[in-house]
């Protein structure tokens, strides 16, 4: 059994077969999915989706790159969307350099909004950091001192070692997607190796970054698979193993998910 803790299949990739995909899913071993909110004013299709698969629940929140097209989203918003019984997750926010859709500061105020809502509500935040390291261990940082510890995760990841060391020191989880398969990835699969093991997660990020069996093609939730395979010789356990792992991890994540017969 796997969970894959990161898709997105309100994307519009997906509308052609959204049943084939959730059933191929589930016949790949991939019993639980989580689709992740870039955007809250779409979060009323994005709940329909998760209404409408026993096995698919939610999260809601704006993306950094679209933090300047919902500057008006505050924390009690979050909060109050919440409350539907499929949304397990805040989030995704974050900072997101490598783009500059919005600016980093309107990256940074929407992240703090919903690093608030994930306080409030015990929900973990679903953090998207790329290029922005020193920026994104400062403010978890801050947020901690300052507010209190919250829970969260640093989905995809891509960063650097100590971003990782600052996360989980903080008492977040990392979640791999397809990267960590990449010939080129070493220096991921290092940081995988050091994470300790109740701590890790595996997602597709669907329909973006399909793992190297698949490379170049639309991802689906059925490929984490293979993200958990390469997971598994990562840190030198069964695929098994690592299936038990980090379903284990994402059910002490997202809490507020139900185990689906």
């Amino acid at each position: 059994m796997l969970i894959d803790t990161h898709c997105h299949l309100d994307f519009p990739d997906f509308d052609a077969e959204r049943d084939e995909l959730v059933s191929r899913a589930r016949a790949a071993g991939v019993a639980q999915m989580i689709t992740i909110s870039t955007l809250v004013h779409r979060f009323e299709r994005i709940k329909a989706i998760a209404e409408t698969y026993p096995q698919v629940f939610c999260s809601v929140g704006t993306h950094p790159n679209h933090a300047h097209e919902e500057p008006d989203i505050q924390t009690d918003d979050l909060v109050a969307l919440s409350e539907h019984p499929k949304c397990v997750a805040i989030g995704e926010a974050g900072l997101d350099y490598f783009y500059d859709y919005a600016t980093p500061e309107q990256q940074a105020t929407g992240l703090r909004r919903h690093i608030a809502a994930a306080r409030i509500t015990g929900l973990p935040l679903v953090i998207h950091s790329r290029a922005a390291d020193d920026d994104m261990a400062a403010i978890l940082k801050d947020e901690t001192e300052r507010g209190g510890a919250f829970p969260f995760l640093l989905h995809c990841f891509s960063s650097g070692a100590d971003l990782a060391r600052v996360g989980v020191e903080l008492g977040g989880y990392v979640s791999f997607s397809g990267i960590l398969t990449f010939p080129k990835s070493q220096d991921i699969r290092d940081i995988a190796a050091s994470v300790p093991r109740d701590r890790l997660l595996v997602e597709t990020d669907a329909p973006y970054l399909a793992p190297k069996t698949w490379r170049g093609k639309r991802n689906e939730p059925s490929y984490v698979v293979n993200t958990a395979e390469v997971l598994a010789q990562t840190i030198g356990v069964s695929v098994e193993a690592a299936a038990e792992i980090t379903t284990e991890n994402a059910f002490r994540c997202f809490s507020k998910m139900t185990r689906v017969a």
